[in-house]
């Protein structure tokens, strides 16, 4: 009788876990796409807009085509534009899309290990950290071009 206790809170709890993991995967990404570099160009970017259902944080991204992924932020500083990486993860407000993007957020693939060509594809892996602090990761594959592919830019406030 109880072994059999045991065995049901095992169960239980084992099962919370796994549901508290699959909770956290839920960030959108879409209109993610890379740009393509030419022969021996060692960086570039990657852009994609993210809404997660509940706040959570990027905290990393990965990919075998770098040495070095690290989501950047570009902001004007005075008179000159700077771009930086971002410390502590990108917030992800729940609901709200957040687009990483040419010119504001986005991940730059550093030491690359050899040309990204347009229409091929590169492999991420996204790192999320939720308010508890449970970690979930996400693989996607972006298309890889050299810009952006239609449909996924935002329309512009542009007007002649």
């Amino acid at each position: 009788m109880k072994l059999n206790t045991i065995t049901a809170i095992l169960a239980l709890s084992c099962g919370a876990l796994f549901a508290q993991a699959a909770s956290a995967q839920t960030v959108d990404v879409q209109g993610a796409w890379a740009r393509a570099t030419v022969p021996g160009q060692k960086a570039t970017g990657a852009f994609m807009k993210l809404t997660a259902k509940d706040g959570t944080k990027l905290v990393s991204v990965s990919t075998p085509a770098a040495g070095v992924s690290e989501v950047h932020e570009m902001k004007m500083d005075g008179d000159v534009m700077k771009m930086r990486a971002v410390q502590g993860g990108l917030d992800l407000p729940a609901g709200k899309a957040v687009e990483l993007k040419p010119g504001g957020y986005h991940v730059m693939l550093m030491d690359l290990k050899a040309p990204l060509a347009k229409d091929s594809t590169v492999a991420l892996t996204l790192m999320f950290k939720d308010a508890k602090g449970v970690e979930s990761k996400q693989e996607v594959t972006l298309p890889v071009s050299a810009v952006a592919p239609v449909g996924t830019m935002a329309p512009s406030d542009h007007k002649h």
